[in-house]
């Protein structure tokens, strides 16, 4: 299969750096309702040129961010001749994709590119890095088939070096198909036609890719598990090894050792290694404990040593904190942090943005959102129906945001109490892989506390042994197995959601009774909405109604938590989304309804103001 390319574009490693063969006067992003702040000030040369992985870091690595050439065509077709620009990693239906076309079932995004291997890369192994891309991708290099991946959100990579031809000068090409609401992939509120609680899909590359250059054995992932009852860190290092070119390690090679550093302001405090594939125990004397009041993390270094050598060595860090459940002084089974009961209480947290849709138009613009619902006084948020890029749980993870982390929903819809649907094994394997992998991509993050399986009976089936499944694949967080109505008795909290006005379920003793959803308030502002017709669960007519409704509603939820057990708290929602309007912020971002402070002495307790 050959493949035709018009773009070119030169990139240097060491520190990052990425340009065009020109400032790219030519592209603009397409028109649209809205734009963020940071979405009017894009840059089409280096969007997202931040590390993408922070969690394991190398010195050196390569953005295949920017302009890449595209076409979009008959799934089945042979690949076309390019017919335009998109900047990735913006979805095709994005404004800042340049493009804001929608997809079908019946179509196929292709995307062409070339880049330069540095020559000081020469010898090395050359993985490429995809950090999301909906749903179903197939990458070649050089014109060989290299890597093909089916999941709209967890990360895929591939070691590209066996596919590369001769000299520096190479061509990477992605094909993406993507059902949207024609399958029964696991796709959040992205539908077809968007309206009420659905939202505009995303398709395609959706998130950064690049590419960075390993020896010829590298650390592939670690496993970080805090225990604060015995002051513990155990870090699991995984090893990967090229196979088949000449120089690789013999499949036999035994076992390369792992020396893990733990360091806390540059001072070295537990130092030791082991085996890759088995667990490494570091004792933490006087453990600093992980919370939002508090986020403080450790860094570690980790290195991978083959035959006397340093093969390789990232950097990462970690958050020594605990989630349980326990029984509190006054009777009631609550969820608790570090052994402690803290109400947890965010918002519900959709992670749309009207000019990048499921893409966040910059790191700044992502951490925005985090750093001012920090300020309003929230210590959680319940991530709905997506997963983010790495970067986002780096930045709740420093700044001390819990997670509620939600798995994103599909297939049919179960409204009341009816029993689960029946899925065909095929779509169970790949909703679990899906699951999984959300997992063990995020497995490390101490600010993620609870994996929400379910909202709703959204494609909800085999609730028993789901729930089982994930409470053994991760025994350091909550389950929640169904956010909503309806709850089968499993998991580690009853989740109850109820529109505008709080309430609170009836306590249990084997589980924690949390408020999953509430609120949805609606007050459109002028010139800041998605479209003249919009929608909230209540409307309001001005701010001052709002707080005032807001301060009731919260009133009720403090009584709800001193009163009758209540563990945890979620509001709808953190901004605007299309056509709803009940966010605490409009969906460019650039209005915070209530204001800030209004907010945060709303939801405190009054000795805590």
């Amino acid at each position: 299969m050959k493949f035709k390319f018009i773009l070119a574009l030169a990139i240097t490693a060491g520190v990052m750096t990425l340009c065009t063969t020109d400032k790219s006067p030519d592209w603009q992003p397409a028109a649209n309702p809205l734009f963020t702040v940071w979405g009017e000030h894009i840059d089409p040369s280096a969007p997202w040129p931040e590390y993408p992985r922070p969690g394991m870091a190398r010195d050196e690595w390569m953005s295949l961010n920017g302009l890449w050439d595209y076409a979009l065509c008959n799934k089945e077709d042979e690949p076309p001749a390019p017919q335009g620009r998109i900047l990735v990693p913006y979805p095709l239906e994005s404004a800042l994709s340049g493009v804001r076309l929608r997809m079908s079932d019946t179509l196929a995004i292709w995307y062409f590119r070339e880049f330069t291997v540095p020559r000081h890369w020469e010898g090395k192994q050359l993985i490429i890095n995809f950090e999301a891309s909906d749903w179903e991708t197939v990458v070649w290099i050089d014109d060989k088939l290299a890597v093909s991946h089916q999941g709209g959100y967890d990360p895929f990579s591939c070691n590209i070096t066996p596919f590369l031809g001769k000299g520096r000068e190479h061509t990477v090409v992605a094909k993406v198909t993507d059902p949207t609401d024609a399958g029964s992939q696991p796709r959040g509120k992205q539908v077809s036609s968007p309206g009420g609680i659905w939202y505009t899909p995303t398709s395609g590359i959706w998130q950064s890719v690049w590419i960075e250059p390993v020896d010829k054995t590298w650390i592939g992932d670690l496993r970080i598990v805090p225990d604060i009852d015995s002051s513990t860190l155990t870090v699991t290092v995984l090893e990967e090894r090229c196979h088949g070119p000449e120089g690789c390690p013999p499949v036999d090679m035994a076992p390369s050792l792992a020396e893990v550093t733990v360091m806390e302001g540059g001072e070295t405090i537990a130092v030791s290694s082991g085996i890759t594939g088995t667990p490494i125990t570091l004792d933490i004397p006087d453990a600093k404990l992980w919370s939002p009041e508090n986020p403080h993390l450790y860094d570690l270094s980790v290195r991978l040593v083959t035959g006397g050598l340093v093969a390789d060595e990232v950097k990462s860090y970690a958050g020594m904190r605990k989630i349980s459940i326990g029984v509190t002084a006054d009777g009631f089974t609550r969820i608790l942090l570090n052994n402690s009961f803290l109400w947890q209480n965010g918002p519900l947290d959709q992670g749309f943005w009207p000019d990048g849709l499921y893409t966040p138009p910059s790191d700044e613009a992502m951490m925005f959102d985090i750093v001012v619902l920090k300020k309003m006084g929230f210590n959680m948020m319940r991530k709905h129906v997506k997963v983010e890029n790495r970067r986002f749980y780096y930045h709740t993870d420093r700044l001390g945001l819990l997670v509620w982390q939600d798995m994103p929903s599909g297939d049919e819809y179960i409204w009341g109490d009816k029993p689960d649907i029946t899925k065909s094994a095929a779509d169970s394997a790949i909703f679990m892989t899906e699951l999984s992998r959300m997992i063990d991509t995020k497995f490390n993050n101490p600010s993620i506390v609870m994996w929400v399986i379910y909202n709703e009976g959204w494609g909800q089936y085999n609730t028993a042994a789901v729930t089982d499944y994930v409470s053994a694949y991760d025994t350091t967080r909550l389950v929640n197995s169904a956010s909503g109505w309806t709850d089968r008795g499993t998991g580690d909290v009853l989740d109850v959601h109820h529109y505008p006005e709080p309430v609170s379920p009836p306590a249990e003793k084997g589980r924690a009774i949390v408020l999953g959803e509430f609120g949805g308030l609606g007050l459109p502002v002028q010139g800041h909405t998605w479209e003249q017709k919009n929608w909230g669960y209540e409307k309001m007519s001005d701010s001052t109604g709002l707080l005032r409704k807001y301060e009731e509603f919260y009133t009720v939820v403090r009584q709800l938590v001193a009163e009758k057990g209540l563990s945890a708290s979620v509001y709808t929602q953190t901004t605007d989304v299309e056509t709803e309007t009940n966010g605490l912020m409009t969906y460019d971002r650039k209005v915070e309804k209530m204001g800030i402070v209004s907010v945060r002495n709303a939801m405190a307790f009054p000795d805590r103001q």
